[in-house]
């Protein structure tokens, strides 16, 4: 599967090409700017984008209105195939996000039945009860997504919706040329619909990729050979900021532990989550660290450990962002164009680094010294051993363990301080104040 050895790149359109956040009815060519960014992406290394939702809708985007139209307030359908075209050619695949569990109000179906009632042909697309009444005075009770009555929750047991969403997709593949999909909610999509479009998907174009969004629970129950690819991994995610903002880098090592580890309980060995520091939905990296040393560090550690890693756009360049109670607008931003620094550029590498390594793709999981303040672990193939090194702490640290003996490259090294050349350990590592270090076997 290409998205393994993949960086992905989290753009959410609406707020990146800065449109209303209501849906005020006005046309305009507001998603070309995406294809704009098409040369920075692929100068930083980037292999696929993720774009949250692109097609009308009633505010966010989640609210879908039509899956076969652009939202108005992004553009024209013609304005996605050119950007389609445009990130293609420089290298950049696109991955959509499947928002298949829910609709808006505005939805087409919805709204006949809204019209028509019991005489709606559509009436059997959502979980209703003509006994009871909406808080919308619609004259029926229907299900809502989590509580939030304005996405309507689609009824994907009924074959009539799935063949709808498939023919959706599938206009998709061949109107635009996307690549793959993340599925919205998965964690609360029908089993039964990701088995049939994950089969669907494959006929029609081999190596289609799926990605879930998963916040909790087994991830092997829809990351499998029948199901889903890949699902972001939230247990590391809070593992990595919380990691370093307790000073306690064993919960790290832990979680990745018990996912990737030798042990044959681990979990999720051979499998490919999705990792990520940040993306539309929670406080950027930068505002959520207490220590801002500490960012690269991060990120230093993202692309060492299994997983395929997923930047959210600005995020490389250390845009801050908190979530507010009520809103995530800040957290959505328009920006007039990339703004690279020292960051970016040590992301670049990384990427770089990454994309170039067997043992970081595919390696398994060793954790080799954990303290509160530092983890070194290794990364390890039939061919390639690679050890990532991490030092939190303002001081220097020297690491001792048998493990850490042979002659090793320094491939990345942050800061960038590191001899060329071979460097040769005899049990003990010597890691800089706040650095992080790639290191593989001769």
């Amino acid at each position: 599967m290409w998205a393994y050895n993949e960086t992905f790149y989290q753009i959410y359109p609406i707020g990146f090409c800065g449109a209303p956040v209501h849906n005020d009815g006005v046309p305009a060519h507001r998603i070309l700017k995406i294809g704009e960014w098409a040369g920075y992406l692929q100068e930083l290394g980037i292999g696929s984008v993720i774009l949250n939702p692109i097609f009308e809708s009633d505010n966010h985007g989640y609210d879908t209105r039509d899956f076969r139209k652009i939202d108005c307030r992004l553009g024209t359908n013609e304005d996605f195939k050119e950007v389609c075209q445009t990130l293609h050619e420089h290298d950049v695949k696109i991955m959509l996000d499947g928002v298949f569990n829910h609709v808006g109000r505005g939805f087409w179906a919805f709204r006949d039945v809204q019209e028509k009632k019991w005489d709606s042909p559509y009436k059997d697309w959502f979980c209703i009860n003509f006994d009871g009444n909406s808080g919308y005075n619609d004259g029926f009770w229907y299900e809502g997504w989590e509580g939030h009555f304005e996405l309507v929750k689609l009824n994907l047991k009924n074959p009539a919706v799935v063949d709808y969403l498939l023919d959706c997709v599938k206009m998709w593949i061949e109107e635009f040329g996307i690549d793959g999909l993340r599925l919205d909610v998965a964690y609360s999509l029908d089993h039964d619909f990701m088995r049939r479009l994950r089969h669907f998907c494959e006929e029609l174009k081999p190596g289609f990729a799926l990605i879930g969004e998963v916040l909790f629970g087994d991830y092997n129950l829809i990351v499998n050979d029948a199901m889903l690819h890949s699902c972001t991994n939230y247990e590391c995610y809070k593992g990595i900021y919380s990691s370093f903002n307790s000073m306690n880098l064993f919960e790290i090592a832990h979680s990745l532990n018990r996912q990737y580890g030798p042990e044959q309980w681990c979990l999720y060995r051979g499998k490919h989550l999705m990792t990520f520091v940040d993306n539309h939905d929670v406080a950027r990296l930068a505002t959520i660290l207490t220590n801002k040393a500490h960012i690269p560090l991060a990120y230093g550690l993202l692309f060492g450990m299994p997983g395929i890693p997923c930047i959210y756009y600005g995020s490389e360049w250390g845009e801050e962002g908190a979530k507010a109670p009520d809103n995530d607008y800040a957290l959505r931003p328009c920006f007039a164009e990339p703004k690279p620094n020292e960051l970016t550029a040590f992301i670049r590498k990384l990427i770089d680094v990454r994309r170039t390594s067997g043992a970081l793709c595919d390696g398994s999981y060793h954790n080799v010294v954990i303290t509160n303040h530092q983890l070194i672990f290794e990364r390890k193939t039939d061919s390639e051993r690679v050890l990532v090194a991490v030092n939190a702490s303002d001081a220097e640290y020297t690491a001792g363990s048998q493990e850490l003996n042979g002659a090793f490259t320094p491939i990345l090294s942050y800061p960038d301080a590191s001899p060329e050349g071979t460097v040769s350990l005899n049990g003990q590592l010597v890691l800089p104040p706040y650095s992080v270090r790639y290191l593989k076997m001769n």
